[in-house]
């Protein structure tokens, strides 16, 4: 009998062109004065390599622990978050595009737990981070706050 080979690990995935150049697209997911506009409500600082950070969803109750493991300025950023026991990483990738626009591309990995809690936490996690690419695009190409992130669960 053969050893079957395992199933590669979840992982979720969103991207979007930003038409902005990738070091103001990058400055927007590093400086909180820009992300609060658009993703978080609050966050303890910048996204610096080795920065401890703590992120807060005000609308949601919701805050998380979130470790920068690594910035190449204008091009990348790692992080860790969530709970120490089961941490997840996710990465952001900013690739300059056409006529000075930028390939934004989120992917997260390390989910943990049974096969249908892993779907849940992808789904969860496209879905969120594509409401939030949504986000950045209208700001930073038009100016406009659509507090898309707020209202993607609204409380009934």
């Amino acid at each position: 009998m053969e050893n079957p080979v395992p199933a590669p690990a979840p992982a979720a995935y969103a991207c979007m062109i930003v038409r902005k150049p990738a070091e103001e697209v990058f400055r927007a997911f590093a400086d909180p004065a820009v992300t609060t506009r658009f993703w978080y409500s609050g966050s303890s600082g910048p996204m610096v390599a080795g920065a401890e950070l703590r992120w807060e969803w005000e609308t949601y109750g919701a805050a998380v622990d979130v470790r920068v493991e690594e910035v190449q300025e204008g091009r990348l950023i790692r992080f860790a978050w969530g709970t120490y026991e089961q941490p997840t990483t996710v990465e952001l990738r900013f690739t300059p595009h056409a006529a000075g626009a930028t390939f934004v591309e989120v992917a997260e990995t390390g989910f943990q737990g049974s096969a249908e809690a892993a779907v849940r936490w992808v789904n969860d996690t496209v879905g969120g981070f594509t409401t939030a690419l949504c986000a950045l695009k209208a700001l930073l190409e038009h100016g406009i706050e659509l507090n898309a992130v707020p209202d993607h669960h609204p409380a009934s």
